[in-house]
């Protein structure tokens, strides 16, 4: 592949879509097997979705690239997500985490049970919602001095880590209440992911090498961090799309909102812990949308238990105010 010439680096782009096609591929067959609904998009596919935003930083990291870039793939990569990614599911199919109920005297038993499942949904995307209400507001206090050191990277992969091993608890716990286990395929599905995850790795590598060694134009060096968070966007699109499709909005918006958890605060967490990272100019700018959207999804979650259109609409038109500000301001 590398000796393709120009077709190199569509075909290394290729190989990073198809491996993330591979590992939602498998998300598909372990929500089978005990990883179902929220849980399903809180603890599970971030990572699949997230992988490439933890390659890039490793791979800067191991080849001395610059922690600004780092910064801002991670805030590019969470924007984009809480904006137009849920913006325009919201705008084509809707958000309904709590169907409208409907007047039916038919097995009320069923419908009792069908309104716990969308309440628990909704709790726990609230939750999901305050961390990510909580992780930012930590980066952007911890960022106030306009750089993250190694106690501050420390300070945030701790905060990452104990909010997993609640998720963890929660897995073990829901699957013992109902008398259930992940099964022995769960091996086979983690291996799948593996291979998925070390394609990611590869192409991510040679991406990065190869836009490093250019200079002018807007594909190049100077434009890293913004390429890189769209790039890694790709396979979080590809998942909101599917399930806005397939109408299970909850995986939709915990594999979003649960995404951000991968980049801020462990993806900053880790690169801080080799090396300090100086805030990007437009990190104010970038926090206080971040900020502002999750508080906009958390209030019409509680209030209505949906997204309306217009306010999807609303968040894409924000997306066009980040980007004017990061790349035309």
């Amino acid at each position: 592949m590398e000796n393709t010439g120009l077709c190199a680096p569509w075909l290394f782009l290729a190989l990073f879509l198809v491996a993330s096609f591979l590992m939602i591929w498998r998300l598909e067959r372990m929500a089978d097997g005990g990883l179902e609904g929220t849980v399903l998009g809180t603890l599970v596919m971030p990572y699949c979705s997230g992988i490439g935003n933890l390659i890039f930083a490793f791979v800067l990291g191991r080849k001395g690239g610059g922690a600004t870039e780092v910064f801002t793939n991670c805030l590019v990569n969470n924007v984009t997500n809480m904006t137009l990614v849920l913006g325009l599911p919201a705008i084509i199919w809707g958000m309904n985490i709590m169907p409208a109920k409907k007047l039916s005297a038919a097995k009320p038993r069923k419908s009792k049970k069908s309104g716990l499942v969308h309440e628990i949904n909704r709790l726990s995307l609230l939750l999901t919602l305050m961390a990510v209400l909580f992780f930012t507001g930590t980066t952007w206090a911890l960022g106030s001095d306009g750089r993250i050191d190694f106690f501050d990277g420390l300070v945030l992969v701790g905060l990452f880590l104990f909010w997993q091993c609640f998720h963890v608890y929660e897995v073990l716990k829901s699957n013992a209440q109902q008398n259930k286990s992940l099964g022995w395929t769960l091996a086979v599905n983690l291996v799948l992911l593996g291979i998925g995850a070390y394609f990611v790795y590869v192409s991510t590598d040679w991406l990065v090498s190869w836009i490093s060694n250019i200079h002018t134009g807007f594909i190049s060096k100077d434009n890293m961090g913004w390429l890189s968070g769209w790039l890694m966007v790709l396979p979080n699109a590809m998942l909101a799309f599917y399930y806005g499709w397939t109408r299970r909005p909850e995986v939709v918006y915990t594999s979003q909102v649960g995404d951000s958890h991968i980049c801020i605060p462990l993806c900053i967490g880790i690169f801080a812990l080799f090396k300090p990272i100086q805030m990007p100019s437009f990190f104010v700018a970038g926090v206080i949308i971040l900020l502002g959207a999750t508080l906009v999804h958390f209030l019409f979650i509680i209030a209505l238990g949906r997204l309306p259109r217009l306010i999807g609409l609303a968040l894409t038109l924000a997306y066009g105010w980040f980007l004017y500000r990061g790349l035309l301001k």
